[in-house]
């Protein structure tokens, strides 16, 4: 048998098996949770409530077997070149010390010039410094601001602005808050050519000038894998920090681009969130296959896309420090694995990502949980949550939290008849998945982002896809290129009215 029919037979194997009711699985096997639980680096899986049995984990781990899941993911960490479609290795990992030993080399060089750097800025060789303006967008922004928002809610080393819209009203906001006499500039662009970033670096340069800052170029920090670009636009070569051209933008917050976050929670935060997610990188590259937490979770997203049809995923932060969570996961999975052709250019022959969405509890439950529980769509949920409260407060906060956070799994799961009013009833065996962090430390946070970034290689590994390229993402872009260069061009009717309508 190929390769081809033996994957294919794999796919017809899963589609063939039966779909119990959620809670005939609990009823009928008494060690369902011990079976369906991992735990890892502090935090802990919840598969249960899924719709995933014994039978159908085997199929998937012999699907595993024929995409060659154990060859990819070593050929990932060996720094094979994976990327195909744009002649690259995919060497993220190596950010965090696991991998092939020249492309660690090569980063621990990168974060020994940053160390070096951060040193110099606390020992105010720029000058005072209170503020950060980052400037940067998509993985050179969301990364950051993941970090910050999660982890520096009450450091008190810097005010750090992460500014990614192009909008002017964003960037006004962030500088309003801001004196420039003491604000650092970072600007964040892998090729330091994108033209939203760049727009906002020459603006925010414009305010220092404005200002009477004596050399703003001198408060200016560069995070780049073009060195070259980013000292003909200005900065001086001792204010750049580098990373490998073979890092992803979405998957770059562990090189330079953490920079902000670095500087904003220290040094020894900084170190301990690469740790964390060179833990959850030990347990990805050397776990059986059915004990692999990210590949796990990789079987139940493919048995909700590509077997029940689901076209959505939900992912709920029950916890105020991780509400940026879902914008994160959006960038990371859907520019990850939408695509429509597998990586030997032939079409894919299923669903591929599902998009994701999501939302902070309990604020979600008073939008949108009417739809997953009572709605036609049946959306696979993740709830995240932490066990150790943020705050000072009363406990009776968290707890309140908590409560709702398992309340809604369980109701989702256990529904509820009313044969007098079919209004206020709930079908129930709605599936969900929970992920419980002991603490939300940075070692935690960086060991939950490294799963979602596990997970998503492995969905497109069983999805026969590149995970690592984004084109998708460019005609757009040239098409707005070409509007503001030539005006306009024969573009459709509808287009061409909204030209001439709002910009003349």
């Amino acid at each position: 048998m190929t390769d081809i029919a033996r994957i294919a037979a794999c796919w017809n194997d899963l589609k063939a098996l039966p779909v119990p009711d959620l809670r005939v699985l609990f009823q009928d096997d008494p060690d369902r949770l011990a079976a369906h639980v991992l735990e890892e680096s502090g935090l802990r899986f919840d598969f249960s409530k899924t719709h995933l049995t014994n039978d159908t984990l085997a199929a998937f781990e012999a699907l595993a077997q024929a995409v060659d899941f154990t060859g990819k993911r070593a050929a990932m960490f060996a720094g094979e070149t994976i990327n195909v479609t744009e002649g690259r290795a995919v060497e993220h990992t190596a950010e965090r010390g696991e991998g092939n030993a020249p492309a660690v080399d090569a980063a621990r060089e990168h974060k020994h010039r940053m160390r070096t750097l951060i040193d110099a800025i606390e020992g105010r060789a720029l000058g005072e410094i209170r503020h950060i303006l980052h400037v940067g967008i998509g993985g050179s922004a969301l990364g950051p601001d993941l970090l910050v928002n999660a982890l520096a809610r009450h450091a008190d080393r810097y005010d750090v602005a992460i500014v990614s819209n192009v909008d002017g009203v964003a960037l006004e906001d962030a500088m309003a808050r801001f004196d420039p006499h003491f604000t650092l500039l970072v600007v964040a662009s892998k090729t330091f050519t994108t033209t939203e970033t760049m727009l906002n670096a020459a603006s925010a340069i414009d305010w220092m000038v404005q200002a009477g800052v004596d050399d703003p170029y001198g408060q200016t920090i560069a995070l780049t894998a073009s060195p070259e670009q980013a000292i003909e636009w200005g900065v001086d070569g001792t204010r750049i920090l580098g990373f490998s051209e073979s890092v992803g933008g979405r998957y770059s917050l562990w090189s330079s681009i953490g920079f902000p976050a670095a500087l904003a929670l220290g040094w020894d935060a900084f170190e301990a969130l690469l740790e964390g997610a060179a833990a959850m990188d030990r347990h990805f590259r050397h776990a059986n296959l059915l004990a692999n937490a990210p590949l796990r979770a990789a079987f139940v997203d493919q048995f909700y896309a590509r077997i029940m049809g689901c076209q959505t995923r939900a992912v709920f932060a029950y916890d105020e420090r991780l509400r940026l969570l879902p914008d994160y996961l959006q960038q990371l999975e859907m520019e990850s694995n939408g695509k429509s052709v597998k990586v030997d250019g032939t079409p894919v022959d299923g669903p591929t990502a599902a998009i994701t969405w999501g939302g902070v509890g309990t604020d979600a439950q008073h939008a949108v949980f009417q739809l997953l529980h009572q709605g036609t769509h049946i959306v696979p949920v993740e709830f995240v949550a932490v066990t150790e409260p943020g705050d000072n407060l009363d406990p009776a906060h968290h707890q309140t939290l908590l409560v709702n956070c398992f309340a809604q799994g369980a109701a989702l799961m256990q529904g509820r008849e009313n044969g007098a009013d079919p209004a206020r009833a709930y079908p129930g065996n709605r599936p969900s998945t929970n992920i419980l962090l002991d603490a939300l430390t940075p070692h935690a946070l960086g060991s939950l982002i490294a799963f979602y970034e596990h997970r998503t290689f492995a969905n497109g590994v069983l999805m026969e896809i590149n995970s690592f390229d984004q084109f998708g993402v460019e005609l757009g872009k040239e098409i707005a290129r070409s509007i503001e260069k030539d005006g306009a061009e024969d573009f459709d009717p509808s287009t061409m009215a909204l030209i001439e309508r709002a910009l003349g």
